[in-house]
């Protein structure tokens, strides 16, 4: 009884610690604009942001789901293309069009995802990176998004580089979020399922298809409304530069230095990767080059990527995925098993 008393204490305090750590972290993001000369830091952190947002639908995908997309960059195209068609040829408020953005990105999902689903493992990577190709060419010879020129979106909005900040921590945040109730619910454990092994997941009563079509649409919506988050930040949108494997290569990055299947490794690999791609913006030619070994070196010392890692050596883990029983219910566990082989 005594131990299970304290076992009760540390999990309370481990608790305490983890609710007031991430206080601090919303209310330092909550006042961070209001400190004076922080202009370059809120911009930096709102990068942060929606890359996070990014990394945490593809490591959805790739890291719960085991569905390796190399085509997420098709639905940014779209959320920023949305964003600027609506607004600039059409005076549509600009938060209806990213909305729309994202419900476009779904309905594309929908439209390739039969074709899509019917293919496993490399085959499924190549095949997301064939669609988000075709769909460049398409945008670069489409009349309604001025062909390959672009579209200055600035000209239809005056927000303030704090405003777009905040947007940009909502939705990292609801990112988070969405895929922390995701994991905690039964369609998490279904991915998980189907992610380990398909088969037994569907002997058991996982309805493979659904599943993996739920997890598809949310990535889509989430990375569509990012796509046109992070067009308002860069005010202007080519079919090159919007729907360009930079992205996937970014988002690729981030969950595999940050930590794949794990919900802290997307927030600590956007921290990373846009704090490495600031330093290397002065070095366009080697940039690529530099990340790229990073990213093997990293693999090779941490396969599991940084909180991967973390967590097999110590169990640390702030967002976790996984329901853990209370202790007094372990221990009533523990004694009927211990009943059962006496």
């Amino acid at each position: 009884m005594k131990n299970t008393t304290q076992h009760l204490s540390a999990r309370k305090f481990k608790k305490v610690g983890k609710y007031s750590a991430l206080a601090i972290i919303l209310i330092l993001l909550a006042t961070l604009p209001l400190l004076n000369n922080s202009a370059y830091l809120v911009s930096l952190v709102t990068l942060i942001m929606i890359y996070m947002a990014l990394g945490q639908m593809w490591n959805l995908l790739g890291g719960y789901a085991g569905l390796l997309s190399l085509g997420m960059q098709a639905f940014i195209g779209i959320g920023g293309y949305s964003l600027a068609v609506l607004s600039v040829d059409y005076g549509m408020n600009i938060f209806v069009a990213v909305l729309i953005g994202g419900a476009l990105s779904v309905l594309f999902g929908l439209a390739v995802s039969p074709a899509l689903f019917k293919m496993t493992g490399v085959y499924f990577a190549i095949g997301t990176w064939v669609i988000a190709e075709a769909l460049m060419i398409f945008f670069s010879n489409w009349s309604v998004v001025k062909y390959a020129k672009g579209i200055m979106i600035k000209t239809v909005y005056h927000l303030s580089g704090t405003q777009i900040y905040y947007i940009a921590v909502v939705l990292g945040i609801a990112s988070v979020l969405i895929v922390f109730l995701i994991m905690r619910s039964k369609t998490g454990l279904s991915l998980m399922a189907m992610r380990d092994n398909p088969g037994a997941a569907e002997a058991m009563g996982v309805k493979i298809f659904s599943t993996k079509l739920k997890c598809y649409m949310i990535a889509c919506f989430i990375t569509g409304i990012a796509g046109g988050v992070m067009y308002i930040n860069l005010a202007n949108i080519t079919p090159s530069a919007s729907i360009s494997t930079q992205w996937t290569i970014a988002m690729t990055f981030m969950v595999i230095i940050g930590g794949i299947g794990t919900m802290e490794g997307p927030i600590i690999g956007s921290v990373i990767y846009v704090l490495l791609t600031q330093y290397l913006y002065n070095f366009p030619g080697s940039a690529m080059i530099i990340l790229g070994a990073i990213a093997v070196i990293a693999i090779m010392i941490m396969p599991n990527g940084i909180m991967g890692t973390i967590h097999n050596k110590t169990g640390f883990e702030i967002l976790s995925p996984r329901r853990t029983l209370s202790p007094s219910i372990k221990d009533i566990l523990r004694g009927s098993a211990s009943d059962t082989n006496r």
